[in-house]
């Protein structure tokens, strides 16, 4: 199966930045389940890393202990080199940000409002908002595309309006690493494309280092520079998604028998699912009636 060392480029670089954030060794679960043990990873800089894996696995669980949102059981997770378990709220936020799975604002909060909550970080008893956080805001929206919702409540826009809103938000943060925890729950395909399309530019654009989980595996080839698969709480591979994606690793990861052929959009891996519906008339297939 195929590994690749994380210290490697995934883009192909020669010269990578090194990883600034990393998980050595850490245990994660909740009560007396232990999901992920002993896992080690490290986040390539500047790249998107998407995580995959089947149901229960623990991706969501990973993602929240990068956050700081899960204290590991034992190990250490290290920002820019420091056990984030022991850095501010604050200093944390300025540095990395984190869009849950399927988030909810309060009842009747405008877009603007909730986007301008993405500037608290930065304020404090001697910094209070101004036009800077102003500016921040706006170039938020505008780049997210949705400067023309700014004054509708977030609980009336659709889907992927909503989603562009969460985003929205986490940009106005000023972070260099984003989070995203399954971004394209509940939406369509359109949807779907549309939201990962917007984060594909943001970090083209602006340089962001994003880390995602999505269930979707060709969405995940697509969108992302570096794949990370996980089975029962372990990391079982790593690396670009040419080199990662195979017929046996679908098989023993996700139990799906499928073809792997060269998608005719970006030339990536796509995954074919093989099932029991072939073309009529196929050996072994049903005829026509």
């Amino acid at each position: 199966m195929t590994d690749t060392h994380l210290s490697a480029d995934p883009a192909g670089h020669p010269h990578a930045a090194p990883p600034r954030l990393v998980a050595e060794h850490i245990s994660l679960g909740y009560g007396d389940r232990l999901i992920v043990d002993d896992l080690d990873l490290a986040i390539p800089t500047g790249v998107v890393t998407t995580v995959i894996g089947p149901n229960g696995c623990g991706k969501s669980t990973l993602l929240r202990s990068l956050s700081r949102l899960l204290k590991p059981r034992t190990g250490t997770v290290l920002l820019d080199g420091a056990d984030i378990t022991t850095m501010r709220t604050r200093e944390v936020a300025r540095v990395l940000g984190m869009l849950p799975q399927a988030p909810v604002a309060p009842e009747g909060l405008t877009v603007a409002d909730l986007v301008s909550r993405g500037r608290h970080p930065h304020q404090s008893w001697f910094r209070q908002w101004s036009s800077d956080d102003e500016d921040e805001v706006a170039l938020a929206l505008e780049r997210t595309g949705i400067a023309d919702l700014a004054d509708r409540p977030v609980d009336e826009l659709s889907g992927g309006q909503r989603q562009r809103a969460w985003i929205s938000m986490a940009l106005a943060q000023g972070t260099d690493i984003l989070l995203l925890d399954e971004p394209t729950t509940y939406l369509d395909l359109a949807h779907s494309m549309e939201v990962l399309d917007l984060v594909d530019r943001l970090h083209s654009e602006l340089g962001r280092t994003v880390v995602m989980v999505l269930h979707d595996l060709n969405l995940a080839v697509r969108y992302s520079d570096h794949l990370v698969v996980m089975k029962q709480g372990r990391i079982v591979a790593s690396g670009p998604p040419a080199e990662v994606i195979s017929v046996e690793l679908l098989r023993e990861v996700f139990g799906l028998d499928a073809s792997v052929i060269a998608d005719p959009v970006s030339d990536r891996p796509l995954i074919v699912p093989i099932g029991t519906r072939h073309v009529y008339g196929a050996a072994g297939g049903p005829g026509p009636a």
